[in-house]
């Protein structure tokens, strides 16, 4: 395995890395973009065969700091460039709860498993007097000065 993985991931790396930089400069001519998004794939194949091939080696590097330190690094890096707002698209999850905002406490209801009188029964228990159930999260947190993700935190607590 190690005869083929490691060059696998060696030449794809290569590619990947000019083709990523192009991109980057906005120099897109030829196919540069489909042959980074579907070489990406063939060295992710690389990458976990050369792993497999080399995991003794692999996992001393959880036992040495620098290699824990890059491996974590790189870890928080893909979880934070996933799900941090950007300007392009905003944050996921407050696109969720924006298009929460405007369903009717029924709508939300049947998305939570719940009642809709016991829904308004909890909000008012929380202090939060006006509601009703044909109105929406957005109408709810207006009349009683909370924010949207207030009220949904309340109903699906």
């Amino acid at each position: 395995m190690k005869s083929w993985a490691t060059p696998l991931a060696a030449g794809t790396f290569i590619i990947l890395a000019v083709t990523g930089i192009l991109m980057f400069f906005k120099i897109n001519v030829g196919y540069i973009k489909p042959v980074h998004e579907w070489l990406s794939w063939v060295m992710v194949i690389g990458i976990v065969f050369h792993t497999i091939a080399n995991w003794k080696s692999f996992t001393s590097y959880f036992s040495k700091k620098p290699s824990f330190t890059i491996i974590g690094a790189g870890l928080i890096i893909t979880v934070l460039s996933v799900f941090m707002p950007s300007a392009n698209n905003g944050n996921p999850g407050m696109k969720m709860i924006k298009a929460l905002g405007t369903a009717k406490i029924e709508t939300i209801a049947d998305m939570a498993g719940q009642n809709s009188d016991d829904i308004i029964t909890k909000l008012e228990q929380k202090g939060i007097s006006e509601t009703g159930t044909s109105m929406t999260i957005q109408e709810i947190a207006a009349m009683n000065g909370k924010k949207e993700k207030d009220i949904l935190w309340v109903i699906f607590q």
